[in-house]
């Protein structure tokens, strides 16, 4: 097992790391819109998401993968009225063969964010 922490992520707000490595799976923790720098990028949904799609490729970018590594993702909403504006933004990190996923809504996030995405990823 091995920890992977990325500098250009934010600070883990918990006990927790950015990802850990088992063998060939990467499995990133769930990331908010907040950059590197402790700043929330929460303008909108448009600008949390692209946020929150920036640190997971930092962080599989530290673990030498790409985003064309994803094979599972899981979104959290605290509202499905945003899905629409979310699947754009986040199909625009993949050129086809799209992750599994699935999307849920929740009442309630940390940092009082609207969107959480976590991601396992796999070594080829």
């Amino acid at each position: 097992m091995k920890i992977i922490t990325s500098k250009n992520a934010p600070e883990p707000i918990g006990p927790y790391s950015h990802a850990v490595q088992a063998g060939n799976f990467v499995f990133v923790s769930g990331q908010v819109a907040k950059d590197a720098a402790g700043v929330m990028h929460n303008e909108n949904i448009k600008a949390e998401t692209l946020q929150v799609m920036a640190n997971v490729k930092s962080i599989l970018e530290t673990a030498g993968l790409t985003m064309a590594n994803i094979v599972k993702t899981t979104i959290f909403l605290t509202s499905m009225d945003d899905f629409a504006q979310v699947n754009e933004i986040y199909g625009s990190y993949f050129t086809g063969n799209y992750p599994a996923r699935e999307t849920v809504q929740v009442s309630r996030l940390p940092l009082n964010v609207n969107i959480e995405i976590s991601v396992i990823a796999a070594a080829e």
